[in-house]
């Protein structure tokens, strides 16, 4: 009865619809903010070599709303997992989608104005991440698409009462790991900004809450094992996984080698999600009726 209230405390709908009313002020108002101050950097009002790269360019404003959009997003992620598997890790694609447009704005606020037409290797790489955005954003509207047209027929342990309480209570446990990380990861990126030793990057914050999203998969994956030994379900979830971990060893690569696992980790959740749905339906086992009469 405790584990109910916290979980609609922590995930009810009039939480929900709080935080969603809460980060689209909040995405607005650090928009406008970001932008006065590029603005008064622009025109030397405001200078600070240890956050230049901050505001020298107006394209750096982007970061700021779009941060508070991941940040919600990432709480949504969280209130998906008792759904099921499935649905949580499409979240998950929709949320490292968000991350890789973010990534591609801060890119492009790099790019030095030229008057050459030849093409860089930034230009290049920034193409590769486009690229990766279209993958991981096809793959994030394949899981809902799939999803919603063939539900998931095959058994995979949601209506066993039991265990939904204990994902709701796994999911509720998130909420309050997800606010003690991000609290620790601003007080450590703004520590290092004030010392000019911290940048913009995407492993603030999504390398550690996606190591512990994995674990939490991992929890899920063996609390459902006691349910069902079914190979079907086993093997997709495990695939899932694997393409979990993929993304968070993406997190944390940089250049060329991170956009591929990117993408490596899209065409296998959405191989495996395709196979599940196409060749995994459910067989139900064939009873012998004389056997059964006898």
């Amino acid at each position: 009865m405790q584990t109910q209230k916290l979980h609609k405390l922590c995930l009810g709908e009039a939480t929900d619809g709080f935080l969603r009313k809460i980060s689209i002020n909040f995405a607005v108002i650090g928009f406008i903010l970001h932008l006065l101050f590029c603005f008064l950097y622009d025109f030397g009002y405001y200078e600070n070599s240890k956050t230049d790269y901050l505001f020298d360019s107006y394209l750096d404003a982007l970061y700021t709303p779009f941060s508070i959009i991941l940040a919600y997003e990432v709480y949504e992620l969280i209130r998906v997992i008792p759904e099921s598997f499935s649905n949580s890790i499409g979240k998950q694609f929709e949320v490292v989608t968000l991350l890789v447009v973010r990534d591609i704005f801060k890119n492009l606020s790099d790019v030095q104005p030229s008057a050459e037409t030849t093409f860089d290797k930034d230009i290049y790489f920034i193409a590769t991440e486009a690229l990766a955005f279209v993958v991981l954003f096809s793959t994030a509207l394949f899981f809902r698409y799939r999803l919603s047209a063939t539900p998931v027929k095959f058994y995979d342990g949601e209506d066993l009462d039991n265990f939904v309480r204990q994902k709701r209570d796994l999911a509720s446990a998130l909420v309050i790991v997800f606010l003690i990380v991000a609290a620790f990861s601003l007080f450590t990126w703004s520590s290092g900004v004030v010392d000019g030793q911290s940048e913009l990057n995407r492993e603030v914050f999504f390398l550690d809450f996606f190591t512990i999203l994995i674990m939490s998969d991992i929890l899920i994956l063996l609390i459902s094992y006691r349910h069902t030994t079914d190979f079907l379900n086993l093997a997709r979830n495990t695939g899932f996984i694997l393409s979990a971990v993929i993304v968070r060893v993406a997190i944390g690569t940089s250049g060329y080698s991170g956009v591929s696992l990117f993408i490596l980790a899209a065409i296998l959740a959405a191989s495996v999600l395709q196979i599940s749905l196409s060749l995994g339906k459910e067989f139900k086992p064939k009873i012998d009726i004389r056997s059964s009469e006898e």
